[in-house]
């Protein structure tokens, strides 16, 4: 009799026939027993052909509009029905022991909701990619261990604030019982936001080096681009908003409306402003409209969020930014 699966893995696509066969295979070939489930975002590039003809068995749930990363995941969760749910991206490919290993984690600590992986570059193993994410001064996620040589000390387990979607384990409990990816985000900080409404709830994420995923850095956007700038600015303040505390999120909505005066103003003097899309005065004005256009909601999940919370919003300042 083949194990029966504790693990559901979500793979989201989009234009990612390029890329999907290679993650998928490697799912094909872990050493632990699992599900696997494919979120399409209406991929429009032969991604539905490819998975009927070379990947029959991998269940697909295909939507109509392309729902971002975030909306893929949401999309997904209510088709899982096993304890651990995992993440990876459709640019990635696991090494065969990931799932084992990730879960033997969470088997052995059970205050950890996820366990992530050690994520190395696709085109030069030797550096990492990610090793858990980092709670920056300004309430930006960043990668830990981002174009380090990988080594010591990514070498140990370690806790860590977050997570990265492109490669982690969670409990599927857990993920329900905090909201799971909030769809609005679309892309960027939708794994930052869930660790942090985790660690609120009393949950700790843990990084397994044993766990290793190689992954296509950026393949599947475009880091320099204005769309990028767009939701990773706007994301970061609705996720502050939404998980931290009050004194905080006013400090950095107001920074950030006062560099955006300060640039505004460097333009109408002529003088020298960078060139990425960030320090654009119309696209930080686009992510300050849509920003209070969505504050409402973000708002009342504050106090959603804030209810159900047993770690005090504070604490987890005080303990991870800047760590």
């Amino acid at each position: 009799m083949e194990p029966v699966a504790d693990v559901t893995v979500i793979v989201v696509t989009w234009q990612g026939a390029h890329l999907v066969g290679e993650c998928l295979a490697s799912l094909a070939a872990q050493n632990h027993a699992h599900q696997t489930l494919v979120v399409d975002n209406a991929s429009t590039d032969g991604t539905a052909a490819l998975l009927a003809a070379k990947f029959p068995s991998v269940k697909v749930l295909s939507l109509d509009t392309n729902t971002g990363f975030a909306g893929g995941v949401a999309a997904g969760l209510p088709y899982v029905h096993t304890p651990y749910l995992a993440l990876l991206n459709n640019d990635a490919t696991a090494d065969p022991a990931w799932l084992e290993r990730s879960v033997a984690l969470l088997s052995e600590r059970t205050e950890v909701a996820a366990a992530t992986a050690r994520m190395q570059l696709w085109d030069n193993p030797s550096v990492l990619n990610n090793a858990g994410v980092k709670l920056m001064r300004g309430g930006y996620g960043a990668d830990r261990g981002l174009h380090q040589p990988d080594g010591p000390p990514f070498d140990v387990p370690t806790e860590v604030f977050g997570f990265s979607g492109g490669a982690a384990v969670l409990r599927t409990d857990a993920m329900r019982a905090v909201g799971g990816m909030p769809p609005e985000f679309f892309l960027y900080y939708e794994d930052t936001d869930l660790a942090w409404r985790l660690r609120l709830a009393g949950w700790r994420i843990w990084y397994e080096p044993a766990a290793i995923v190689a992954h296509r850095h950026a393949a599947s956007t475009d880091r320099r681009s204005p769309m990028f700038a767009f939701y990773n600015e706007r994301n970061r303040l609705l996720m502050l908003i939404r998980c931290a505390p009050a004194g905080f999120v006013l400090r950095q909505i107001v920074r950030f409306v006062l560099t955006s005066a300060s640039l505004a103003t460097r333009r109408l003097l002529r003088q020298r402003v960078p060139d990425d899309p960030v320090f654009r005065v119309t696209l930080r004005l686009r992510v300050l409209a849509a920003v209070l256009r969505m504050a409402p909601r973000a708002l009342r999940q504050r106090v959603a969020i804030g209810r159900s919370a047993v770690i005090p919003r504070t604490a987890i300042i005080a303990a991870w930014v800047g760590r």
